[in-house]
């Protein structure tokens, strides 16, 4: 079984709290193809592409110019450099050692850059997200570019379980470029949701949160069948057999 997220625009690249060994993500030839491609973007291009403030086309100009994917010496591993509500759920700098070695095998983050990620995977600065309309020799956005390559990873990544599953906690722009034609896996999504005045809803600040969450309880409890994900309590939230499906999970919560 894997769980997916999504990567996070805010980063924290402060040294780790304790030194954990890293890994080279799988599609780096991939991502250098792309990187090569971002350092011609101008501040203009990137304003327009990704709709940011001129303080934030510089930043991401300035690192475009630095970036090279295939760099093992520079970086920092992908769970500690993410820093978004996702990653507040998650928490990774106080897992400890097996349970990073755990997440290692079990945990993915969807990646503009680097397709897929490991935990461990080590990453520099960047900002690329999926739903860029980037045109490069594969198409013209990020979808076309990664096509069924990140499927296969996840397919590999599964090969040999006897009942291959991909827990999908990631956004909607993310999961989109996991190609479902290619993937031979069930999907189980699990939805969050606030009651208040007799109303349930999606608030995206918590839902993330609980994203994360579910996937450093999964982690920490070393869940090995989506089944046992039904009993996921952190925070308040419960499951809802009554307004779930077989692949659309819900879990619900008095919002706070």
């Amino acid at each position: 079984m894997l769980f997916l997220l999504s990567p996070a625009k805010s980063l924290d690249f402060s040294p780790a709290p304790a030194p954990h060994p890293s890994s080279r993500p799988r599609l780096i030839d991939d991502a250098a193809v792309l990187a090569r491609r971002a350092r011609r973007l101008t501040r203009a291009d990137l304003r327009r592409l990704m709709h940011l403030s001129d303080a934030l086309a510089d930043l991401n100009r300035t690192r475009f110019q630095a970036l090279d994917p295939t760099d093992d010496d520079t970086g920092l591993q992908a769970a500690f450099a993410f820093n978004g509500d996702v990653y507040a759920g998650l928490r990774a700098r106080t897992l400890d050692a097996g349970d990073l070695a755990w997440a290692q095998g079990r945990l993915r983050i969807l990646s503009g850059l680097y397709g897929v990620l490991r935990p461990l995977d080590r990453i520099q600065p960047y900002r690329l997200e999926m739903g860029v309309r980037l045109n490069t020799r594969r198409g013209t956005n990020l979808y076309d570019f990664w096509g069924d390559r990140i499927a296969r990873v996840l397919n590999d990544d599964l090969a040999g379980e006897a009942e291959p599953t991909v827990v999908n906690l990631a956004s909607k722009e993310y999961f989109a470029a996991v190609d479902l034609k290619a993937l031979r896996a069930r999907v189980v999504s699990p939805r969050f949701l606030e009651e208040r005045d007799g109303e349930a809803r999606i608030v995206s600040f918590f839902a993330k949160k609980a994203r994360g969450a579910m996937a450093r309880w999964a982690v920490e409890r070393r869940i090995e069948r989506a089944e046992d994900l039904k009993g996921f309590d952190r925070d308040g939230y419960r499951f809802r057999p009554d307004v779930s499906s077989d692949e659309d999970w819900v879990f619900a919560r008095a919002q706070p």
